[in-house]
């Protein structure tokens, strides 16, 4: 998912960066802004027991099943539904469920009557964010996966696995230039192609994940871990209103929508990261309140707190240091349309500290 802020170029700079500060005993890794669940995805493969939390919900559905799930599906309550599941490997029973459900027929629901040109044609806002297709066919899927959670036919692991595939495998025909903040006027050649569910990857380990779905500094006041990482918002852009349609897709609340793009109502969702007057208070009361050994906080240098700021406020804490490297900007429109276009890098900051 080309997603804002990821640190998927970024990993072995953060895991480098990591083991230079941290001892080796040291095995419990909070991602408190989990995204899409990169970073934490890395450190469970490497070994670490995973604490992951995200605001959005979309980002728990996502982390629930990377994060969170760790052991084979076996979809055993689906042989009414798909009878071949019984003659198959559990390994590959995943496999066959998502190409079930990429072969059933489209229907008309929310997602094609509020963000297809189809189902909002002649309205006040005419929208496409997805082909009619590909539209009906995502409210198709997520339609019969709750149905089956509703009826006992899948569990917790299988109901967020199905989920997350979903909405990386819709997303990636969305009729946006990468965000969905708006969308493009005609179909890109992406968006019109019929998706399908490609298996979301399975980590498999024997350590049990924790995930959560809460505000970070609430969260921060009944856990500890190790290694506790910050990735926070660096700017105005507001990570609910970006990716408002992955969270109605996720949630499928029917919720009130508004405006040209369709947005749900974030007012629950607002990040304090965002507001320049609000981002330094936050940051502070996020450090001093971390049971941890060590803090590491990803943030650039166009973010919202200087660089001082942070270096005043993580020394309350303890030692202060700081490790730093340039990578391409994130692009989410044309060159031309950008401000700052004259820059294609942008330099990523890794500040610890080592807590008294």
């Amino acid at each position: 998912m080309n997603y804002i802020g990821s640190k998927l170029s970024l990993l072995n700079f953060l895991d480098d960066s990591i083991n230079k500060v941290a001892d080796k005993k040291s095995r419990i890794f909070c991602d408190l802004f989990a995204g899409t669940g990169i970073v934490g995805s890395y450190f469970k493969k490497k070994g670490y027991k995973i604490i992951s939390n995200d605001i959005q919900y979309y980002s728990y559905v996502l982390n629930k099943q990377y994060i969170k799930n760790h052991k084979e599906l076996e979809f055993n309550k689906l042989e009414t539904v798909v009878p071949e599941i019984s003659s198959v490997s559990i390994s590959k029973r995943k496999d066959l469920v998502c190409k079930y459900l990429s072969e059933i027929k489209g229907t008309d629901g929310f997602i094609f009557e509020n963000y297809c040109l189809g189902g909002t044609n002649n309205q006040v806002f005419e929208r496409q964010y997805f082909s009619d297709e590909n539209g009906r066919k995502c409210d198709a899927i997520r339609m019969i996966v709750e149905d089956w959670k509703n009826n006992d036919l899948i569990n917790d692991d299988e109901y967020y696995f199905l989920l997350a595939t979903l909405i990386e495998s819709v997303d990636k025909k969305a009729n946006t230039a990468a965000v969905y903040g708006a969308f493009l006027k005609k179909l890109k050649k992406t968006a019109q192609s019929n998706f399908v569910l490609n298996p979301a990857e399975l980590i498999i380990n024997d350590t049990e994940h924790e995930v959560y779905n809460l505000d970070a500094n609430e969260l921060l006041k009944n856990i500890r871990c190790d290694i506790l990482y910050l990735d926070p918002p660096y700017n105005h852009r507001q990570y609910s209103t970006n990716y408002h349609l992955l969270e109605t897709i996720a949630r499928y609340d029917n919720p009130k929508i508004h405006g040209k793009t369709g947005l749900r109502d974030y007012s629950k969702q607002k990040s304090l990261f965002c507001s320049r007057v609000n981002v330094k208070k936050a940051f502070k009361e996020l450090i001093l309140g971390a049971d941890a050994k060590y803090i590491f906080l990803s943030y650039n240098n166009e973010g919202l707190l200087s660089i001082e700021d942070i270096k005043e406020i993580m020394s309350l804490r303890g030692e202060y240091g700081h490790f730093e490297k340039e990578y391409p900007r994130f692009k989410a429109d044309k060159d031309e349309n950008r401000e700052h276009k004259q820059f294609n890098k942008t330099t990523e900051y890794l500040h610890y500290v080592v807590c008294k």
